[in-house]
C-alpha cells in the first residue's frame, strides 16, 4: 500500500519510533486526521516493537502522540475503510487485519507498555492503549468507543476489554458509545493513572530514571499520580442503573428496561437520555455491539476474540448500512442516517448470528509470526 502523504510529512514520519534512554517511544504523527491510524502507520509501529523486543537496553514502550493536536488517536482512517467496502473490500481487511496484529502484539508484549491518552482516544486509539499494562489520562482525555453512530462496531480489542470493566459499563459504552473524561476513565478502570499535561514530560523522564536504576513501572507511575477528582458520569446511582438496565444478552431487553426507567422518572431522566441517544445509532450495530460484548466476554483467549472482530467487520465493512453511516456522519455530516432498520427491535437474529459467523481458514485473521 503507497504511504500516504499529508501536510508535506512523509509516511515515514507518521509515527515517530526511537529508543530514549530505556524507554522505546512510539509517538503518532498525523495531525491532520488528529493521528488516526492508517496501515503504514501500524507497520511502522509493529517494526520497532519486533526490534526493542529483544533489545535489552529498552525496559518498556511509550506510546504518545505530538502534542501541538488535542487527539492522541482518533480512531482508523475511515474514509478509506468505507471507499474500500463499496470496491471490493481488500484494501480495508488488509488494515484490519494488520491492526489487529498491532492489538494483539500490545496485549502479549513482553514488556510493560505505557500509553498516554491525552486528548481523544477513540477507536483505533483505544486499541492501542487499553491492551497495555498502564493507561495515563490527562485533563484533556476524552474516551469513546463510538462506532455504532456510523454502523460499524466497537472492534480493536472492544470485544474483550470492555466486557471485562466492572459491571455492565462495558455493554453501555459499546452501545451507547458514550464518551467518558478522564476522571470517569479513571473510575471505569480505563485509565490506570491519572498526570495532567504540563507533568506528562517529568514523568516519562522519573520512569526512564527510575528504569534504569532497576524500579518497577507501577511504583514509578504510582509516584507520579495526581487525584482526577470525582467521577462526573459514572457516580454510585448512575452505576447501579447501568448495571440493571444493560444487564441482558438482548438489546431488546436492554430497551424495555430503559423504557421503563424512562416511564417512572420522566423524560428527563437518564434513561430517557440513553434511550434517545440509543435512537441516534444504526440498530443492526447496536446488536452487533451487544453480541460482540458477550462473545468476548466468555472467550478466555485474546486471540480468539481478535479473530471473532476481523470476522464480523470483514462482513460489516461491505455492508451498505456502514456505508450510509460513514456518509452522514463523516462525509455530508448531515448527521441524518437512513438506517435499514427503524428500530432494534425490527433487526432479525439471524442477521446478527450471520455477522460473527467463522471465516474459512484461509481468510481467518491469526496473530503476527513472531
Amino acid at each position: 500500500m503507497p504511504n500516504e502523504i499529508s501536510n508535506q510529512i512523509s509516511g515515514q514520519d507518521e509515527v515517530f519510533c526511537r529508543i530514549e534512554g530505556p524507554l522505546g517511544r512510539l509517538t503518532l504523527n498525523r495531525p491532520s486526521a488528529l493521528h488516526s491510524l492508517n496501515f503504514n502507520m501500524c507497520k511502522l509501529m509493529i517494526d520497532a516493537l519486533m526490534a526493542w523486543r529483544s533489545n535489552d537496553t529498552v525496559k518498556a514502550v511509550w506510546i504518545d502522540h505530538q502534542p501541538e493536536t488535542r487527539g492522541f488517536c482518533a480512531g482508523g482512517d475511515i474514509r478509506m475503510l468505507s471507499e474500500s467496502g463499496k470496491s471490493d473490500g481488500v484494501e480495508a481487511c488488509a488494515f484490519f487485519r494488520l491492526e489487529y496484529q498491532l492489538n494483539h502484539f500490545l496485549k502479549t508484549y513482553p514488556k510493560p507498555v505505557i500509553a498516554v491518552m491525552d486528548g481523544v482516544t477513540m477507536g483505533g486509539g483505544v486499541g492501542i492503549s487499553v491492551h497495555g499494562a498502564f493507561r495515563i489520562a490527562t485533563e484533556n482525555t476524552v474516551f469513546a468507543m463510538p462506532e455504532t453512530g456510523i454502523a460499524l462496531m466497537p472492534d480493536v480489542g472492544g470485544g474483550w476489554f470492555l466486557p471485562r470493566l466492572d459491571g455492565e459499563l462495558g455493554a453501555w459504552l459499546a452501545m451507547t458509545g458514550n464518551r467518558l473524561k478522564a476522571a470517569d476513565s479513571f473510575a471505569a478502570g480505563i485509565a490506570t493513572h491519572y498526570v495532567t499535561t504540563d507533568r506528562v514530560d517529568a514523568a516519562r523522564a522519573h520512569i526512564a530514571e527510575g528504569l534504569s536504576a532497576g524500579k518497577s513501572p507501577a511504583d514509578l507511575l504510582d509516584e507520579k499520580h495526581q487525584d482526577p477528582g470525582a467521577p462526573f458520569q459514572l457516580d454510585s446511582e448512575t452505576r447501579a442503573k447501568i448495571d440493571a438496565c444493560f444487564a441482558s444478552n438482548r438489546a431488546e431487553e436492554i430497551v424495555e428496561k430503559l423504557e421503563g426507567e424512562k416511564s417512572d422518572f420522566g423524560d428527563e431522566s437518564w434513561a430517557a437520555k440513553q434511550l434517545a441517544t440509543l435512537a441516534t445509532k444504526s440498530p443492526q450495530s447496536v446488536k452487533v455491539a451487544l453480541k460482540q460484548i458477550r462473545l468476548g466476554g466468555a472467550m478466555s483467549d485474546f486471540a480468539d476474540n481478535m479473530a471473532m472482530e476481523y470476522a464480523a467487520v470483514s462482513r460489516i465493512v461491505m455492508n451498505s448500512e456502514f456505508h450510509e453511516g460513514v456518509r452522514a456522519v463523516i462525509l455530508d455530516k448531515d448527521n441524518d442516517p437512513k438506517w435499514r432498520y427503524a428500530s432494534i427491535a425490527d433487526v432479525p437474529d439471524a442477521e446478527i448470528d450471520a455477522v460473527f459467523a467463522p471465516l474459512p481458514a484461509d481468510q481467518a485473521w491469526a496473530p503476527l509470526e513472531t
